[in-house]
């Protein structure tokens, strides 16, 4: 075929745009081009096969994703060829809009709401109170987690099964919690891909009206998909099995969030007649990056080997620097950035990237005392600003009079609704089963609430502005309707209340004003309320993310994945921090950690370089001759400079020795004393490090006042009782290390904030 769709391509991309119908397995390289690849194939679908647009499904996994792969599809396209119909969207958009449309044949109507996070921290909190769970032990962002993971994995309420004490918790909170949710016409961002998969198993003629409409289904990134999303894909795709889907086991990171990488391995067994396609060209890197890169991820096992390569000139020869502090490390690193800043001119050619967020503050510190201007990837985000929220819940409350949003604008500004009104009130609507629209309907009729006094006289004007504001949403005037909003609750000036600084509440104002705008463009797009608040509940982090000009970016290595700079640091190349020391303990857990390295690697266009410190304050304590990261043992030689060359060559075998955590031996549980006592003598006798030849130096006393003492009895909710060995200030929170009874748990530390430790003496 030759025309537009293939010009430009390489051969192996030429073969996976053509590649005949059925499925096809593309595995591509960093920066090997592989949205290009997908959306020629959408648009070979359309011109060459000769496929509606409405019969093709493109999944990606983020909003911004999306509309560009749209927007490259169109430029392809004659005008008399547009993709009309052609859905291409996140798994969340597409299955909230599944559900939506087949709600009669689900637990939800039309209007559903989409809780985030937030939302449903505070549902758990609400549900676990109501049945006598102590939060306190059992956190709600804990057991949330839980849920999350188990809905990632398709396992229900009633499928769940308890295998420990804490997951007899989960299974106690996960039905009610699911009950309240749809109780109130809720779902969470898990419940849109589980209730999506459940309808298309359970319902056949939902699920043969979607198999034969997508007659072509494409995926990009792969390697993220959860056990959930990958029963989509092969739902949508049968009975043709007409699927394309483009990955790269390598740069699988988001474990912690249900991705599994293996899903790749899953997809080559489920269809064993697939065609696979390499794509190795690299268009982004020198040769001595990819040449790193390869050393690195040539370590992992259960992967297709890819030789990565490029046509360009090789360049320059990468960096290898030891400092002697942390704080060295980010001096150094603003000195370079100085140095190199006269040859790129903008400073946002400059990436620093580290493992932890907490190692930003050493870069900030030292990039402010060097007048250099940062950004911080991956901050706040806009949706969880204090204004915003508020008036995304007002407007869910308009919407679809949501219980949830409505008990936290209640009192939004004050207006006499007390902490105890707000309990009597709920407790008064799970009593007589009614829905927030009920109470308003009595209230505007002046009948009996539990409310008395001012609250009772507010609850009845808050439903009157609701119905006004109700029926601006319905009139399609959404800015308007903003407007109105915070003139009637008075929202500026509550505003001004929040605020300590004229710069914070200037701050507030823009975010507002960003949401007025968004509300603005809803209006110009004619989208209805609904419409809009389900847009806004499924944009991600990384669709929210701003692009400051002129800025060095700071960025953890998660956060790198899918960006590109001409010159990367990455910093705290060693042993706990890179691998990070969970990783050390997990099954699986070096591999993902160096598939995140690999990931950071190749996000270079120019130059590398690579940092470690030779001493560090890490996890609570100072330590001195800090082990490299075991990673740096595989980089070869030659892609470095001589003096990075002479540090390569001077690392010990000590570098690649793997770190465990001591296991301290079973104590007798006679009583409570003589067990304290019997690990208080084995605390004295391990290094809590687990590894007697490292160098290292027990943590000095800490000067200043901390919470918990050596040799003190303590309880933890889920691994039992312990005695401390130490706990030392860091920065504005204490660490402390505890060895456990339980030869299973050994030692362990935590951030006192969040460690949940009952002091028992």
């Amino acid at each position: 075929m030759n025309d537009s769709v293939l010009q430009g391509l390489n051969p192996q991309q030429i073969q996976a745009v053509t590649a005949p119908e059925g499925p096809t397995l593309v595995l591509a390289g960093p920066g090997s081009g592989k949205t290009r690849v997908l959306t020629r194939r959408i648009a070979y679908h359309i011109r060459a096969l000769g496929v509606n647009p409405r019969h093709i499904l493109a999944v990606t996994f983020t909003n911004k994703a999306a509309v560009e792969m749209r927007w490259r599809v169109i430029d392809l396209l004659e005008a008399h060829e547009q993709p009309q119909g052609l859905q291409i969207g996140t798994f969340h958009a597409i299955c909230a809009r599944i559900l939506r449309s087949e709600h009669a044949f689900t637990p939800y109507t039309a209007n559903f709401l989409i809780y985030d996070t937030v939302d449903q921290v505070r549902v758990i909190e609400n549900v676990a109170n109501n049945m006598n769970v102590d939060t306190q032990s059992f956190n709600a962002r804990a057991l949330l987690y839980h849920i999350s993971a188990a809905k990632n994995e398709l396992i229900t309420p009633s499928n769940y099964v308890a295998n420990d004490y804490f997951s007899e918790v989960v299974a106690r909170v996960y039905p009610e919690y699911q009950a309240f949710l749809q109780k109130n016409n809720a779902v969470d961002f898990d419940d849109l891909l589980m209730q999506t998969v459940l309808l298309l198993q359970h319902n056949e003629t939902v699920r043969q009206k979607y198999q034969t409409r997508f007659q072509a289904v494409l995926v990009d990134e792969f390697q993220d998909t959860n056990t959930a999303q990958y029963q989509l894909v092969k739902l949508f795709a049968a009975p043709q099995h007409n699927v394309f889907v483009v990955g790269d086991e390598d740069q699988s990171i988001y474990a912690f969030r249900g991705a599994d990488f293996r899903n790749v391995q899953r997809f080559r067994q489920d269809y064993p007649d697939a065609t696979l396609v390499l794509l190795e060209q690299n268009y982004r890197s020198p040769q001595s990056v990819l040449d790193v890169a390869r050393a690195v991820i040539d370590q992992n096992s259960h992967r297709t080997p890819k030789a990565l390569f490029t046509t360009r000139k090789s360049g320059e020869l990468l960096h290898l620097v030891e400092t002697e502090s942390a704080s060295d490390e980010a001096r150094y690193v603003a000195q370079k950035i100085q140095e190199l800043h006269k040859h790129y001119r903008s400073y946002t050619a400059f990436a620093i990237m580290y493992r932890t967020n907490p190692q930003s503050r050493a870069f900030e510190k030292a990039l402010r005392e060097a007048n250099i201007p940062y950004q911080l990837v991956g901050g706040k985000s806009f949706y969880e600003r204090r204004e915003v929220r508020d008036v995304l819940a007002y407007l869910r409350v308009i919407s679809s009079g949501d219980r949830v949003s409505f008990l936290r604008i209640a009192n939004v500004p004050k207006r006499g609704f007390g902490e105890g009104s707000i309990k009597q009130f709920a407790a008064w609507l799970d009593q007589k089963q009614l829905t927030i629209d009920d109470a308003l309907t009595i209230a505007l009729n002046n009948g009996d609430t539990p409310l008395r006094g001012r609250a009772r006289n507010e609850l009845r004007t808050l439903a009157q502005h609701i119905v006004y504001w109700r029926e601006l949403a319905q009139e399609g005037r959404l800015q308007h309707l903003f407007d109105r909003l915070c003139s009637d609750i008075s929202y500026g000036f509550y505003l001004q209340e929040l605020s300590q600084t004229f710069e914070e509440l200037e701050e507030r104002w823009g975010n507002l004003n960003e949401l007025r705008e968004m509300l603005k463009q809803a209006e110009d797009q004619e989208q209805t309320l609904t419409e809009f608040l389900t847009e806004q509940s499924l944009m991600t982090d990384l669709d929210l993310e701003r692009d400051e000009k002129n800025a060095v970016k700071l960025m953890t290595l998660h956060a790198a994945k899918g960006l590109e700079f001409p010159v990367v640091f990455i910093v705290g190349l060693e042993d706990e921090l890179l691998p990070h020391r969970r990783a050390l303990e997990e099954e699986g857990g070096i591999e993902e950690e160096r598939r995140l390295f690999y990931v950071g690697i190749t996000r270079t266009q120019e130059r590398l370089f690579l940092t470690y410190a030779y001493q560090r304050a890490l996890y609570g304590g100072y330590r001195d001759f800090v082990t490299p990261s075991r990673f740096l043992n595989a980089l070869p030689a030659e892609a470095f400079e001589p003096k990075s060359r002479m540090l390569l060559s001077a690392m010990t075998a000590q570098n690649s020795k793997k770190t465990t955590w001591a296991t301290p031996a079973p104590a007798p549980a006679s009583s409570l004393s003589r067990l304290a006592r019997d690990l208080r003598a084995q605390a004295q006798q391990t290094n809590p490090l687990g590894d007697k030849d490292s160098k290292i130096i027990l943590f000095p006393t800490a000067k200043l006042h901390t919470r918990y003492r050596p040799n003190q009895s303590v309880l933890h909710p889920v691994f039992g009782l312990g005695v401390v060995v130490k706990s030392v200030l860091e920065d504005d929170d204490e660490l402390v290390t505890v060895v456990f009874k339980n030869k299973q748990h050994g030692i362990k530390q935590f951030s006192a904030s969040y460690a949940q430790l009952t002091v028992l003496e």
